[in-house]
């Protein structure tokens, strides 16, 4: 009778067991819940968000890298153009680079100082508009004879 019970209690306890699992199993397909009554799934979605989230805060680096490369390789573009325009002036005989300021911006070139003859003021606007990268040229340069 003993070994009865016992057998008893025990298929009770596989019972209970049993159905348990089948609990977890089911509660698994439905999505488990945790405390806050959240599901796995919509953990899952949120996680997905967030690497959505990442890979937007990337691209947005990536772009503002970018632009700042692009913005400093326009620094650089004028910088050449500056000396380049500069080296053009100094080949010339008829004018004094050390006279005449050369401003540079976004492939602007503006010409600042003296030159000794219009001839002279208007072949620097020419030679600055001959140099690679060069939009346009506001030539600013005062006429003075023997300013050379």
């Amino acid at each position: 009778m003993m070994n009865q019970r016992i057998l008893t209690m025990t298929a009770i306890g596989a019972m209970v067991a049993t159905m348990a699992l089948a609990g977890c199993d089911k509660r698994d397909q439905m999505g488990a819940r945790d405390g806050s009554g959240s599901t796995v799934a919509s953990a899952d979605q949120r996680a997905r968000d967030m690497g959505n989230d990442a890979r937007g805060g990337l691209d947005k680096a990536k772009d503002a890298t970018e632009n700042a490369a692009a913005k400093m390789g326009d620094k650089i573009d004028d910088a050449v153009i500056t000396t380049s325009v500069k080296t053009e002036l100094a080949k010339d005989k008829s004018l004094s680079a050390l006279k005449i300021n050369v401003d540079t911006s976004n492939g602007r070139v503006a010409l600042k100082g003296k030159a000794p003859s219009n001839e002279a003021r208007e072949h620097a606007t020419t030679l600055a508009q001959n140099v690679k990268g060069v939009v346009s040229v506001d030539n600013q340069l005062a006429v003075e004879p023997g300013s050379s």
